[in-house]
């Protein structure tokens, strides 16, 4: 039995119908090239090597994946795909066995193909195949008493073999001594003048080795994708699946048809998530975290009890236990909230750590900043962190009230239980306990008049 296992991936495809520049297999779905699902999935199994036939767009499939473990092979021209495998000949092992993916079938799953490796292992042709109510444009499976006697492409079967609804998928696994062999044996007589791998069935039945057939648990998972309402199809379908596992985990979603995740998205024990939130990167959610509607968080962590309201983005950030955050706010990359933090709405925080049951509750811009525990930030305040050319920071101690419409212009510190006035404007640091005010002395005008508007001449414009 061989062990070891090589991986070839075909992805030289133009993909006409995607009226695109860019190579199809480097559309995304869930925020990922299909062509990474593939390469991702296919890790999982541990190959000795992975080998992409690329073509169309020349480096940018190399470009876009740039893993220095990952082997590319430009096919030029393009002849088919038993031709594109011919081009991955010089990387297989002989004492292998290979198993032939395709960037544009991105949802293809571990236990599916760990299934079809294993009768290769055995010695056998593994033939991942599927049953289609509308086999269109499949190479249908042809049988005889049960036994797989060849593949014949849509293009070239008659009105019999068109009747057949067992079809191939493309994807297969092969003994590498037996592949290089019948790949070398391929020609291109046929409807489309090209190379078919699929002809290696027929080559393999005439030398006798035993051709198995498996299926996948789902047949969406072996679905290609050529056009750009089939990928929003898949989108949708990769959606509802991740939407499930989370449901059968215990998390409530208000509607997993408007719920998307574009990473990894990890939660504890009866987290409820509205409509139209939207999870990137590494997201996790401790318990009884709640997510408001039109969310958006990317690379973060909730600690438990947490509510995050509607319309508040997140990203790159951590935030603690029982804090409210919302709605409309915004957290950017490298703040820290820690427990009880009260963030409200149209704040935006930029780098700045928030202590303890602090709050922040009303249209203000924190950047570049320290601040304490129990400290209350009102309306309009914000941090100027930034001189036109460097970047400074504020520091705002435990217990400190900064008054509504106050300036603190960085570098600065507010003592531990200082108050600002509102409508203060302060450069140099105030001290702790004490009220510290800077505004200019107040003035009225006697006898001064608003402007009113001058009436229209109709006259002189007519």
């Amino acid at each position: 039995m061989t062990e070891a296992l090589d991986v070839v991936i075909l992805a030289a495809g133009k993909g006409t119908r995607m009226v695109s520049d860019r190579p199809k297999v480097l559309h995304k779905l869930a925020g990922k090239s299909m062509l990474q699902h593939v390469v991702d999935t296919a890790s999982t199994l541990e190959p000795a090597r992975i080998c992409v036939i690329y073509g169309f767009g020349g480096e940018q499939v190399p470009s876009a994946i740039q893993d220095p473990e990952i082997k590319f092979v430009k096919q030029e021209p393009q002849l088919g795909t038993g031709h594109a495998v011919q081009q991955a000949i010089p990387y297989l092992d002989e004492s292998h066995v290979a198993l032939i993916l395709y960037g544009d079938v991105p949802l293809i799953q571990h236990a599916t193909l760990k299934a079809l490796v294993a009768l290769a292992k055995k010695g056998h042709v593994g033939l991942l195949t599927v049953e289609l109510f509308e086999p269109q444009g499949y190479g249908r499976i042809v049988r005889e008493g049960g036994e797989i006697l060849r593949i014949v492409e849509h293009k070239d079967a008659n009105q019999a073999e068109l009747g057949i609804r067992e079809v191939n998928t493309g994807i297969m696994a092969i003994p590498n001594r037996h592949l290089t062999k019948w790949l070398h044996s391929l020609t291109n007589q046929n409807a489309q003048g090209e190379y078919y791998l699929t002809d290696v069935i027929e080559l393999a039945k005439n030398d006798g080795v035993k051709i198995t057939a498996c299926m996948p648990d789902n047949a969406w998972e072996v679905t290609g994708v050529n056009s750009r309402a089939q990928l929003e199809q898949l989108e949708r379908q990769y959606q509802r699946e991740r939407a499930q596992k989370l449901m059968d985990a215990g998390v409530s979603l208000n509607d997993a048809s408007r719920f998307d995740v574009r990473g990894t998205l990890t939660c504890g024990n009866d987290v409820e998530i509205d409509i139209n939130c939207l999870f990137e990167g590494t997201v996790t959610l401790g318990d009884a975290v709640q997510v408001g509607a039109n969310c958006v968080l990317k690379d973060v962590t909730v600690a438990s009890g947490t509510r995050i309201e509607a319309f508040t983005h997140i990203e790159q950030a951590s935030v603690g236990r029982d804090c409210k955050i919302g709605p409309y706010a915004r957290i950017r990359p490298g703040s820290v909230l820690s427990d009880e933090v009260h963030i409200g709405n149209f704040v935006e925080l930029k780098n700045s750590q928030i202590g303890f049951n602090s709050k922040i509750n009303h249209l203000s811009y924190i950047g570049d900043s320290t601040v304490g525990s129990k400290v209350n930030i009102g309306a309009g305040a914000i941090t100027c962190n930034y001189d036109g050319a460097n970047k400074f920071r504020t520091v705002i101690e435990d217990g400190a009230f900064i008054g509504s419409d106050t300036q603190l212009i960085a570098p600065v510190t507010v003592g531990k239980g200082a108050t600002i006035g509102a409508g203060s404007t302060i450069t140099k640091d105030a001290p702790g306990g004490e009220l510290t005010l800077s505004r200019s002395k107040q003035v009225s005008i006697p006898g001064w008049k608003r402007p009113v508007k001058t009436p229209l001449d109709k006259t002189s414009k007519e």
